[in-house]
């Protein structure tokens, strides 16, 4: 184990399982908001947990602007995770910008991975038209990531908002905007920018390792377009549609959560690995 990493990246391991189960939370988020999930499958699995750098109690000053300026920065803090812990065939779940993340790492390190989950995932939020609609034209983000230098409380309350969907769950966008909050403005803009300017389509065909596409209803920030965009367009996918509504069903629906995960996991086999890797 390299304990620099695991410091870095607060990297907590849990569980009794021989296979490791990897949560990775989505943007502005830490590991915490997986405790609901992640705990109901600590009896048969090996539960590894962690933080992207300058999310929730990772080491803030390990943040370097020009790493973290694309998605690449954020993929190697995973690779470095599971190199840390010498990970192989670990089933990796990755909320909203983390599922492409986790899809990204699978392209360079295949061997560390034998499922991917992607809970409400997208590979590029702005629209392409006529080819390609990913909700969002590129002053509408602008405009969003302009609103976090003015008022980024009051974008913090927006966003959250925006974000669950889900007006009868005030407390689910109530926590999200909690974590809005605590995470450092200027880095939390630097990870805006990574994730809403992102554009992963032409590696989606390129996927090797099984994967599973949880696409929640009415999700403003991934919407079900662009789930059944990725589903065409990744090798090995699943598409399920959720009852959940929002783009956080991990805290606002984690029973509906897990139930999926386990059917997915009991269903697919993984993917043939060489023993020798």
């Amino acid at each position: 184990m390299n304990p620099s990493i695991l410091n870095r990246n607060n990297v907590n391991v849990l569980g009794n399982g021989d296979q490791a189960m990897i949560f990775a939370p989505g943007f502005g988020c830490d590991q915490t908001v997986w405790k609901s999930v992640s705990e109901s499958f600590e009896s048969d699995k090996q539960i590894v947990l962690f933080d992207y750098v300058g999310m929730g109690k990772s080491d803030i000053k390990a943040f370097d602007s020009d790493k973290y300026s694309d998605l690449s920065g954020y993929v190697q803090d995973l690779l470095d995770v599971c190199s840390a812990l010498n990970l192989k065939n670990a089933i990796f779940v990755g909320h909203s910008v983390s599922g492409m993340i986790g899809l990204l790492a699978s392209l360079q390190h295949p061997e560390y991975f034998s499922h991917l989950i992607m809970v409400g995932p997208s590979p590029c939020y702005l629209n392409d038209l006529p080819d390609y609609f990913g909700g969002f034209e590129k002053e509408d983000l602008i405009g969003l990531i302009d609103m976090m230098d003015k008022n980024y409380i009051g974008w913090a309350t927006i966003f959250a908002s925006t974000v669950t969907n889900n007006p009868s769950r005030p407390d689910v966008a109530k926590e999200l905007e909690n974590r809005f909050c605590s995470t450092d403005p200027v880095i939390a803009r630097k990870f805006a920018e990574a994730c809403f300017f992102a554009d992963s389509r032409e590696e989606l065909p390129k996927v090797t390792v099984p994967s599973l596409i949880m696409q929640c209803s009415e999700d403003i920030i991934a919407p079900t377009i662009v789930g059944e965009y990725l589903s065409q367009h990744v090798p090995k996918s699943r598409l399920t549609y959720m009852k959940a509504t929002g783009h956080c069903p991990h805290m606002s629906h984690p029973e509906e959560t897990i139930q999926l995960i386990r059917e997915y996991l009991g269903e697919v086999p993984s993917k043939v690995v060489d023993p020798a890797l």
